[in-house]
């Protein structure tokens, strides 16, 4: 069994280090992330320039690829013949939760879709850490050992074509977590604002800025399960078409 595992953090995250262990206990792996941080990158595919790929070590000593294209470049090239045969993609684990709509934001997700998009399994992995005391290093031992029941759980059962899964883990030991839940994605509520500034040479400039994101608190959702102290699998598909609107569009009048 051969299991990719890439983030958007850059290849030197300790998100990524625990999970490549975690999987290294269910089969061969190959690490493959970008040489720098892309959060919040969205789907991005590079088509006009070379693409560079250099060997670096883990912090463990254990020998990863690394690549100055996007996430989902780096599930894209390994797929396309870089490496030998990959029977699952993992992704992260991401040290903030993406859930609601931050899965459309998310290079931890997009990664994993990109490997769907290949006909390849794809789960990305994010931690609910966003909460803790800044000044406390992120633990990812628990939540890479969860990661790795969700994994052989896909490699053992029959995923449907064009679905990825987006697992949210809450901070929370093993032994605290309430179990793993299916889920659908919840309501992301954003805070956006825009701060306008101006450099030293009176030329405006611009952060989008805010307070944190929040969610609706629903039962069965992924924002409800993290709450609960739940593991949340939401199964997403890369059919993005609304159904029930296809059907009210197709029966409007259509001139030109």
């Amino acid at each position: 069994m051969h299991i990719l595992v890439t983030n958007d953090d850059g290849v030197q995250a300790p998100g990524i280090l625990a999970l490549a262990q975690a999987m290294r206990q269910l089969g061969q792996v190959t690490v493959f992330a970008p040489d720098r941080n892309w959060s919040a990158s969205g789907h991005v595919k590079t088509l006009e320039r070379p693409l560079r790929v250099h060997e670096t070590l883990l912090a463990d000593g254990t020998t990863a690829f690394t690549s100055d294209g996007a996430p989902s470049d780096c599930v894209a090239l390994p797929l396309l013949g870089f490496v030998d045969k990959v029977d699952l993609v993992v992704s992260g684990i991401n040290p903030y939760s993406n859930i609601g709509y931050d899965v459309t934001y998310s290079g931890t997700v997009t990664a994993a879709m990109e490997a769907v998009i290949a006909g390849v399994p794809g789960i990305a992995f994010s931690l609910a850490s966003q909460d803790k005391p800044a000044n406390i290093p992120t633990d990812y031992g628990p939540a890479a050992q969860a990661a790795r029941r969700v994994a052989q759980k896909v490699l053992e059962g029959d995923l449907s074509e064009g679905v990825v899964l987006n697992v949210n883990i809450p901070y929370l030991s093993l032994e605290a977590m309430q179990g793993i839940t299916v889920t659908r994605q919840g309501l992301r509520v954003y805070r956006d604002a825009l701060d306008r500034r101006v450099d030293p040479r009176g030329r405006p400039y611009y952060w989008i800025g805010g307070e944190a994101p929040t969610g609706v608190d629903e039962e069965g959702t992924d924002v409800g399960a993290l709450l609960a102290g739940y593991v949340s699998v939401t199964p997403l598909q890369l059919d993005l078409t609304h159904y029930k609107a296809l059907d009210v569009l197709k029966s409007w009048e259509w001139k030109i």
